[in-house]
Parts: C-alpha cells; sequence; structure tokens
C-alpha cells in the first residue's frame, strides 16, 4: 500500500439474497500481536490461522528488521523464532508499516525500551495519522522520538537505555496505547501499571499471560488496572488466531439489510471486549444467532448465522461500548441507514483519528446517498427510513481507509442504485479477499472501468 498503485473504482448494485458459509480470515488484532510476542519470546512461535493481509505482513517484515527470524512453512504455519525481551537488534533500514497503526504504535512500544534506534514510515494515510497519544506516555520510560509535526511519520525512536517503570492513567479509551505501553514496559524493571477507565480489547493481556509474563488485571474503584513486572521471560506459543470480529461484521451487516439472506460465519471470537457490534445489531432487531460456542486459544468463539433482518430499529448506542466496537460503527451506520428511526452513537472521537476521520468520510458518503446525517465533534446521528430506502446513486471517497470502503460497497447492495467507491485497493490491508467472498455468497459488486 506504501507505493501508492492506481486506484480501482468499484461499484456495489442491489443484489438478491446472499446466501453460503463465509469463511473470515484471521482476526487482526491477535495477528499482530502474535507476531510481535513471538519476535520478543525465547524459542518458537507457531501462529496457525494468522491473518495474511498486507498490515500484517507488513509487522511480520518488521520483527525480521528487528532481529527475529519469521517464515511460513508448507502447512500454512507461520513460525516465529524470537530475541527475547530486550533482544530486539537495530534496524538496517527504515521500517515501512504501510497502513496500519496498530502495527506501528505496538511496535514502537515493543522496540523503546531496548537501547536501539529505528526510523518508521508508512502510506500517506499512516504518514498522517498522529502518534503522539503512544509516543508522550512512552517518553516516561525515557524514550526519545524525533518526528513531524503533531508526532507523525516519518519518525525516529531512540529506545531508552536505562528505562524506569511507569504509572500511567489512559485518557483515552485505547487499546493500541495501553498496549504499546505494556510492550515497553515488559524491558523495564520492576512494575509498571496502566490503568483504563473503560475496558477496551484486551488480547495483548490475554496473550503476554499466555506466554508467561507476570502481569495481573483487577478492578479498583471503577477502574481497571493492569500491573506488568519487568524482565519476565517469554516462551514461545502454540497460537490459534480465531476469524475477525471486524471483518466478520461486513457480511453479516449486508446480510442483514440484503432481502432474503442466510449466511453462516463460522469461528468468530466473542471476547466481549469485542462483542460490541453484535450486541448493537441485536438490540436493533438483527436476526442473529450464535451455534458451536466453545473456547479457542483461551478466546470465546462460535459460529455466527446472520439472515435478513426487515424490521431493524435505530437505537441509542451507550457511549461506553465504543470501546468494544470502535471499528465496526462504519458499517454499524450502514445498517442504521437501512433501519428505520434515528441511531445515535457518542463517545466516539476516537473515529476521528483513525486510518481517516471515520465521522466526517462516512457522513459526507451516507448524505451523498440520501441519507440524513447529524454530526459533532463525539457522536453522530443516521436517520433511516426503513429498508431499501437509500436511493444510493453517488461514488464515495474512501481516503485509503479500508473500513470505510467496505462499508460504501455494502452500502449499494440494498440500496435503490448503485454505490460507488473511488478505490478498492485498501481493502487489502485487513481483508484480502473480501470482494471474491461477497461474490461467492451473491454479491453484485463490479470493477467500474473509467
Amino acid at each position: 500500500m506504501s507505493l501508492n498503485p492506481k486506484p480501482t473504482v468499484m461499484r456495489a448494485l442491489r443484489s438478491s439474497s446472499l446466501k453460503g458459509v463465509v469463511s473470515i480470515p484471521g482476526d487482526k488484532s491477535i495477528s499482530h500481536r502474535s507476531l510481535i510476542l513471538g519476535a520478543l519470546a525465547i524459542g518458537q512461535t507457531r501462529i496457525t490461522g494468522l491473518l495474511e493481509g498486507q498490515d500484517v505482513l507488513d509487522t511480520a517484515k518488521a520483527m525480521v528488521a528487528f532481529g527475529a527470524v519469521v517464515e511460513k512453512n508448507d502447512q500454512s504455519e507461520w513460525l516465529v523464532d524470537g530475541v527475547g525481551v530486550g533482544g530486539f537488534a537495530e534496524p538496517s533500514t527504515v521500517v515501512d508499516c504501510g497502513n496500519s497503526g496498530t502495527g506501528v504504535r505496538l511496535i514502537i512500544g515493543a522496540m523503546s525500551t531496548t537501547p536501539i534506534n529505528a526510523t518508521f514510515t508508512g502510506d500517506p494515510s499512516l504518514n498522517s495519522r498522529p502518534m503522539e497519544r503512544v509516543t508522550n506516555p512512552l517518553s516516561k520510560f525515557g524514550v526519545t522520538t524525533f518526528g513531524r509535526s503533531k508526532g507523525r511519520l516519518p519518525m525516529t525512536v531512540i529506545g531508552a537505555r536505562s528505562p524506569i517503570p511507569v504509572k500511567y492513567d489512559v485518557p483515552v479509551p485505547s487499546a493500541q496505547v495501553k498496549s504499546a505501553l505494556l510492550l515497553a514496559a515488559l524491558n523495564a524493571p520492576g512494575e509498571t501499571i496502566i490503568t483504563e477507565k473503560e475496558t477496551t480489547r484486551d488480547h495483548t493481556e490475554r496473550m503476554l499471560s499466555s506466554f508467561g509474563a507476570d502481569i495481573s488485571v483487577e478492578n479498583i474503584s471503577n477502574r481497571r488496572s493492569i500491573k506488568l513486572c519487568g524482565h519476565s521471560e517469554l516462551n514461545g506459543q502454540n497460537i490459534c488466531v480465531p476469524s475477525d470480529p471486524s471483518s466478520a461484521a461486513f457480511p453479516i451487516c449486508a446480510a442483514i439489510i440484503v432481502e432474503g439472506s442466510d449466511i453462516l460465519v463460522p469461528n468468530i471470537t466473542l471476547n466481549e471486549t469485542r462483542a460490541g457490534l453484535y450486541k448493537t445489531l441485536i438490540e436493533m432487531g438483527a436476526n442473529l444467532s450464535f451455534e458451536n460456542e466453545r473456547e479457542e486459544s483461551g478466546e470465546p468463539v462460535a459460529d455466527i448465522r446472520a439472515c435478513f433482518s426487515p424490521d431493524m430499529k435505530g437505537v441509542e448506542v451507550p457511549p461506553e461500548r465504543a470501546a468494544s466496537m470502535i471499528d465496526e460503527y462504519p458499517i454499524l451506520s450502514v445498517v442504521a441507514a437501512n433501519a428505520t428511526g434515528k441511531t445515535i452513537m457518542r463517545g466516539v472521537k476516537e473515529l476521528r483519528v483513525k486510518e481517516s476521520d471515520r465521522i466526517d468520510v462516512m457522513a459526507k458518503g451516507l448524505r451523498a446517498n440520501g441519507v440524513f446525517v447529524d454530526e459533532g465533534e463525539d457522536w453522530w446521528v443516521v436517520k433511516g427510513n426503513g429498508m431499501g430506502s437509500v436511493k444510493g446513486g453517488s461514488i464515495c471517497q474512501t481516503f485509503l481507509d479500508h473500513r470505510i470502503a467496505m462499508s460504501f460497497l455494502v452500502l449499494g447492495l440494498s440500496s435503490q442504485n448503485y454505490v460507488e467507491i473511488d478505490d478498492c485497493l485498501p481493502i487489502k490491508t485487513s481483508f484480502p479477499n473480501f470482494i471474491e467472498l461477497m461474490l461467492e455468497i451473491g454479491a453484485n459488486m463490479e470493477v467500474r472501468d473509467l
């Protein structure tokens, strides 16, 4: 994605029923963390189900740049031979993280308490995103950074020569900030304590524990406190990555709004820090069921059946739920446009610093296709007029944002007229076979010749 190939315009049109089994690629959050923790461990980590999207592949390349051995075997397993906590080598070239905010922020955290220097860059979208929310608290460990204004990439990180433990209260709900600090704490002496008011996705805590870190979590005075003792040795693990609930959201929401649809999406994690969208959809009246519920690699998983749901109603989404569904608000707004009444989303300012300003971009695209949207700095409202009421007929800008691109394509599947996006290529960063899977279950999508 960093090379900016020629954009590919794509059109989605009103579709008949979506049917079939949709096998979603591995969870992106867990895939990033599997590679990074594997590189920080002693011995070999074997990963099955790794998401092979560009974002994760860029993280794999970065781990190689820091000295780990990362390769894929004939059984489609990814093998990571780690260098141990504090064992990262200094990269010989600039580390390109492509489009991945998660990747670059976690990697900066992981290397920041090792006495090495590294320079990071990415594609135009990533290079426009603020990094100060991570680099400022990392400075408490003794880390120094030199970047562009507002801490934007390209950025050089000078790892702490004598790191110290940190106590930090995360001011905004952000799993990326929390995770970067926990990874930095691995190579700091003593006890680092990270607290958060709102519980964010907890994959880092779960995986650190399974790798052998000295970590504990408790709730104190309505805050979640995470304690990690540095200089623990991590040991390589066997990891089975469940399917990504954020990616699953797109075919599931498509099935909800396309008449006659009935799809099954296997092996989706139902980790409570990631399941906010599904709670919201059920509250709106979605026909969802959870089958074959079980636990795999420490994560609760189930097969999700989604069917056309003609009587969806607008709801007010509790702001405290935002952290568990922050990446799903764009596709939720598409469902809201097909529901009856207003869907109100508050506590979502985090959306403004994602790959794009997702509130602004979705609002403009929805309005262009005939949907009423109101917005503020930390909230937005989508008013729907029922299934199939979206007029469509417009082209939407994606701003190199994969979730924006997929959301507008789903919008077109139930609209009265086509919906186009200016570029479908960013989708490959997180869901490389999205278009093929959607076509297989009956979605009406086509590349548009200009």
